[in-house]
């Protein structure tokens, strides 16, 4: 029998909250395991174990970026839940491999098993593709804005299981994460269901492997605007989110309780206003009104924000929170009824991509950047958003234009 909408969202956004807190799980640890560098793992051709933690840090989301182009783009053409259900399942093996890694004190095998979680982990998009589909039973706008809502408790939870979870070891945390992957694949297995029939093809081969990926859509002109825009903004909001911290000590000394509070909160706000704001908002102002609005003042306040003393800025921190809420909650949705006609999966699998591919720009160029400053990371976030707001008003106001003379004619 098929589940209804309502509970295939709920079992998706549950699987996005275990998903998301078994990535961020081990992201409490690694630092100070690193750190304490007394291991054949951490003293790795004796290179600092600040080079093979950032190394360790980065070939995660490099795995995510390439993942998720491939696994969304061939969720299109295959039964997205039995991709999604092998996709976890790999995601477990790779957790798994990461606890032996430790075990083993093998760096070599940390990196490909990182690597292996982060491909798989790709599979988010197939989750936004799915939940996509339930319209119209269930709004888009409603669905994908539930679902950022799951990812960001998810984020919030799994630092703290890991962080409590540390003094068992750190290959501890890696088996829980793969506990709660597998747990994922399980409820995916048993209570969901494809809801479209997807298209017979051939046997799965390695040359459709690599023909389908997102980036195809590049080609794409009617795209292309969106595609720069979505970029601009993650490299603004990756700024905020990899770079505040850093601000926070520099310009307040805070301690890493402070930090973890102000995450705390925004994140907070960030789930509140998924869960009850984007909505109602977008049916009474449109999507493209708030989407515009709250780009403009997220850029604004992140030019704002660090020459602020330390009362306005927990308000800015909150402030922005719900303005990036209110963009990720309406964005994914535009795209989505825009361009269903290139398959759900491609178009959350490029959006996934881009996030990832500016979480990697920015971390190389913010930590340049920040060089000058923790404050400029902060700056050059905001300037990223306000030329996406720019690029994006010009680019439909051309295309409006456009259309308008095509009907003149």
């Amino acid at each position: 029998m098929q589940p209804s909408p309502r509970a295939t969202l709920w079992v998706l956004m549950l699987v996005t909250v275990l998903g998301t807190a078994g990535i961020a799980l081990p992201y409490p640890v690694l630092a100070p395991f690193f750190s304490a560098g007394d291991n054949a793992l951490t003293r790795f051709l004796d290179w600092h174990p600040n080079i093979l933690l950032g190394l360790a840090l980065a070939i995660y989301p490099l795995g995510v970026l390439i993942g998720s182009s491939f696994l969304g783009a061939l969720s299109d053409r295959r039964d997205r839940r039995q991709l999604l259900v092998v996709s976890l399942v790999a995601a477990t093996a790779g957790y798994l491999l990461s606890a032996l890694a430790i075990r083993l004190e093998s760096f070599p095998l940390l990196l490909l098993a990182r690597l292996l979680t982060g491909l798989c982990e790709g599979n988010v998009a197939i989750a936004r593709a799915m939940a996509a589909e339930l319209h119209p039973a269930i709004s888009r706008t409603r669905a994908l804005s539930l679902l950022f809502a799951a990812t960001y408790a998810g984020w919030l939870i799994g630092p703290i299981i890991g962080g409590y979870t540390m003094p068992l070891g750190v290959e501890a945390v890696f088996l829980l994460a793969a506990g709660a992957s597998l747990l994922c694949a399980a409820l995916v297995a048993v209570c969901i269901r494809d809801r479209r029939v997807p298209p017979a093809g051939e046997p799965l081969q390695w040359q459709q492997l690599w023909r389908e990926h997102s980036f195809r859509l590049f080609k794409y002109d009617d795209i292309k605007p969106y595609i720069y825009f979505q970029l601009l903004f993650c490299l603004g909001t990756n700024a905020f989110y990899e770079f505040y911290p850093l601000w926070l000590v520099d310009s307040f000394a805070a301690s890493s309780k402070d930090i973890a509070n102000t995450t705390i909160a925004v994140t907070l706000v960030m789930i509140v206003t998924s869960i009850l704001v984007v909505t109602p908002l977008a049916a009474r102002l449109g999507k493209h009104r708030v989407l515009m609005a709250a780009n403009l003042t997220f850029a604004l306040t992140l030019l704002i924000l660090p020459f602020t003393q330390r009362a306005t800025a927990w308000v800015l921190f909150g402030l922005s929170g719900g303005l990036i809420a209110l963009v990720n909650g309406v964005y994914p949705a535009m795209i989505s009824e825009r361009f269903d006609h290139y398959g759900q999966g491609n178009v959350m699998g490029l959006s996934t991509t881009l996030f990832f591919l500016a979480n990697v720009i920015m971390a190389v160029a913010g930590g340049w950047i920040s060089v000058l400053g923790s404050h400029w990371a902060l700056v050059t976030g905001g300037i990223c958003c306000l030329l996406a707001w720019g690029w994006f008003a010009g680019a439909i106001r051309s295309r409006r234009t456009d259309d308008g003379a095509a009907g003149a004619a």
